[in-house]
């Protein structure tokens, strides 16, 4: 026996929300991606670092997400107890995991500036290796800067001498390498300029990641209610 009159209303909705809530999971996957591809570009990874961790995360997420809101548009569509129960109870760990993500985040935010400059500091000094020294150069080119903190950051770096500081960190193809100045170079550090390109591309994530906890809650509600009137029905019968 089926759920009916109200019931019928919420399987119709629970499905709805799931379908966006599928679209969602395709966006995180996406967003994945894309941090991916930019950390990858700005960082060449030579340590091992947390910063790794976070494409990964993201692009698990956005898999796990895929599958159960699959999961629930089967069960919604079905009327299936077992399917709904099993959405419903995944739904609420993956929402308690993404607050736990959340409140590890902003605990641990301060130590981004940490691994930025060790990162940086350790592709410096690995500078006479042709895969990080392409890295670094689009990174500083990228970003319109020079060393960690500043271009004098370079100065006592063996690898690009007899060179002060890279071609990457002259203004306009001009020919600072020997005689770097404030008016030839990119002066200030690159620590600073990722940290301030990371906090304009947080909000992206931000406001993806509230939009996913938006349509979890409201799954996790139709579940509830749709295993309710299917128990009902059930119970008819």
């Amino acid at each position: 026996m089926g759920v009916e009159g109200g019931m019928k209303c919420v399987k119709y909705l629970m499905f709805f929300f799931n379908f966006i809530f599928w679209l969602c999971g395709i966006a995180l996957i996406a967003l994945g991606i894309w941090v991916q591809i930019e950390l990858k570009n700005t960082l060449t990874m030579t340590s091992s670092t947390s910063t790794t961790a976070v494409p990964i995360v993201i692009l698990s997420v956005g898999v796990i997400v895929f599958f159960i809101s699959f999961l629930g548009c089967c069960g919604a569509a079905k009327e299936n107890y077992c399917m709904v129960t099993t959405f419903a109870v995944l739904l609420t760990l993956i929402f308690l995991v993404e607050i736990a993500a959340a409140i590890t985040g902003y605990i641990y935010k301060d130590k981004v500036q940490t691994v930025i400059k060790n990162e940086i500091e350790e592709e410096m000094n690995h500078y006479n290796q042709t895969y990080v020294k392409k890295a670094l150069d689009g990174l500083q080119k990228k970003f319109s800067c020079c060393g960690i903190n500043r271009y004098s950051d370079w100065f006592n770096i063996t690898d690009i001498k007899p060179l002060k500081v890279p071609a990457s960190c002259c203004i306009n193809a001009t020919d600072c390498t020997k005689n770097p100045t404030p008016e030839n170079t990119f002066e200030e550090g690159c620590v600073k300029k990722i940290e301030d390109w990371l906090r304009k591309h947080i909000v992206i994530v931000a406001a993806v990641a509230l939009g996913i906890a938006f349509f979890e809650l409201l799954g996790i509600i139709f579940a509830c209610c749709l295993m309710k009137g299917i128990r009902s029905g059930y119970e008819v019968m």
